[in-house]
Order: structure tokens, then sequence, then C-alpha cells
């Protein structure tokens, strides 16, 4: 059955005429009367008894009338709905995320968001690997220095450094002894970390001492003093300050950026549009300050 043809059909019922429906609806009579004519065909049925100015229902039509009319009131207000979805978002929105960040903010900033966007079904899973956004039906990934994906797209939203910190107990290094270090990762060679610090550049010597696979695990070995580590500024940033760590250098070749990304397409999801907006505006700057300071709060 042609859905159109039916819906012109029931715009003629409602308004109880051609010329009624078509002034309505701003299409032509000939139009309508054409439409309504063709169903009749395909129905094999007469929907309308036509005189010379009347125009009633017969007994199939008030039938058809009655049993489609509040579906396709239905289907209109579901179309409305989602293309609306803009002002309201709703529906189910499914991200992955790496693993630092989920554990230092994201409960935080999906219960924020939950709490502004109650209709929207929040799942998060967390991985640091890269997921297939396509084949495991993800809308939207955050990832920490992408490589470069042509069926993706996005945008930056925070920033953040390495910097090398220890704790007071730690000796710094002289005449360029090698330092124990904690290292992220099964890397036990020695390793040479470029920093700059106030006085200028200098080269520090690291002997990993201890491997472990997460930076909030390395973060609580740096503050037992077994060694030195290079953490995300983010991180590290409240020790710092309290001075239960020390900073050692910056680390300028490295530069983290997370980036929330999703699959090309000219127009996205209400609920996808509402989360980017939403990061935004928890992290305006995006700065490691910023990071550091909604994560202590």
């Amino acid at each position: 059955m042609d859905l159109l043809a039916l819906a012109d059909f029931n715009l003629v019922a409602r308004h109880g005429g051609f010329g009624k429906a078509a002034r309505a609806a701003g299409r032509p009579k000939a139009t309508l009367s054409r439409r309504v004519a063709e169903l009749e065909a395909n129905l094999d049925l007469r929907l309308f008894e036509r005189g010379a100015s009347t125009l009633k229902l017969t007994e199939e039509g008030r039938a058809l009338f009655e049993r489609t009319g509040a579906l396709l009131t239905e289907l209109d207000e579901t179309a409305k709905a989602i293309a609306s979805g803009g002002h309201s978002p709703r529906g189910r929105l499914r991200i992955s995320a790496p693993l630092l960040f989920s554990q230092t903010v994201l409960g935080k900033l999906a219960a924020g968001f939950v709490l502004r966007y109650p209709e929207v079904q929040l799942e998060i899973t967390t991985e640091d690997r890269a997921v297939d956004m396509i084949e495991e039906a993800y809308d939207l990934v955050i990832r920490v220095n992408p490589q470069p994906d042509e069926s993706l797209v996005g945008r930056i939203f925070l920033r953040d450094r390495l910097v090398v910190v220890a704790s007071p107990k730690l000796p710094r290094p002289r005449g360029g002894e090698p330092i124990p270090a904690i290292v992220r990762g099964s890397m036990f060679r020695p390793e040479l970390w470029e920093v700059t610090t106030p006085t200028g550049k200098s080269r520090l010597t690291a002997k990993p001492v201890l491997s472990l696979a997460s930076f909030i695990m390395v973060r609580d070995a740096v503050r037992a003093g077994v060694g030195a580590a290079r953490l995300p500024l983010s991180l590290a940033s409240s020790d710092l300050a309290t001075g239960m760590l020390v900073n050692w250098g910056e680390v300028e070749e490295f530069e983290t950026t997370l980036w929330a990304l999703y699959p090309t397409r000219r127009l996205l999801s209400a609920r996808v549009s509402a989360f980017l907006d939403y990061l935004k505006a928890v992290f305006p700057q995006g700065t490691p300050e910023e990071l550091a300071a909604y994560s202590e709060r």
C-alpha cells in the first residue's frame, strides 16, 4: 500500500472534502483527487461517495480512516520527534574512551551529561586500543594522539604535556648518572629523557626499575620514592602543588592530544552533537590545568 496515498486519503477524510484539504495542506486539489482515486483502484474499494456538492466516506472508507488515522498520526509525530532531536537528544549513545581519561574524569563527566540529557542512554566502554567504530557500533570514540583515519572526523578537546617527576626524597642526578625510572609498558632498556627546565635543556639517563600498565599506577609508585617517571601534567599537578612530587623538567617532544572522533558524515545525531558541546563546555580552554582542576572537584 502506498503510504503517501493513504496519507492523502486521511487528509481528505479529516477535512471532509478535496477543496478544504487542498487549502489546508497548500496542495493542488487535482493531485489529492488523483491520489485518492489511485488508492481506491489499488484496494479495489470505493472510499468516498461523491455527490454534486458533498463528499461522504463509504463504510469501507470510514473503517480505513478509523484504523489508519491514529497510525499515521503516530508515524508523523515520531518523524517530528526524530527531526527535532537536535533540541531534545534521546536514545542510546555508545562511546569508547581511553583508560586514564576514564579513570580520572569520565565518571563525573558522564553523570553530568545524563543529568542534563536524561533521555539519552549513555554507554561507555574503557580500553586503550583503537576500536572499529563501524563494526563495533560506537557513536563516538575518544582517542589519545590518534593516527589519521579517512573514515573518521573530529576535534581536539584537550591537550596535555609530559613532565618528569619524582619524590622529594629521590636525589636529583648529577654528572649524567642514571636515575631509577618507572615506565609504562614493558621496556627495560635504558632511555634518554630530554627535558626543559627554567635553566635550560638537559638529558636524563633513565634506567627502568619498574614497569607498570597505567599512569595512575606509575604515579603511585613515584609517590613511594621508587624512581622518577614521565607523567601527564594534569595527573601530577596536584602533587606538584602540595610538594608530594617535584618537577625535574618538561618533556618537550611529547604533547598529548585528546580527540573526540566520529564517522565521516554530513549530519551528526543530536546525541553526538550534544556530547561534543558538553565536552567544550566542561573544558573550554582544553588545557592540562583545566583537566586537573576538573578531576579534583
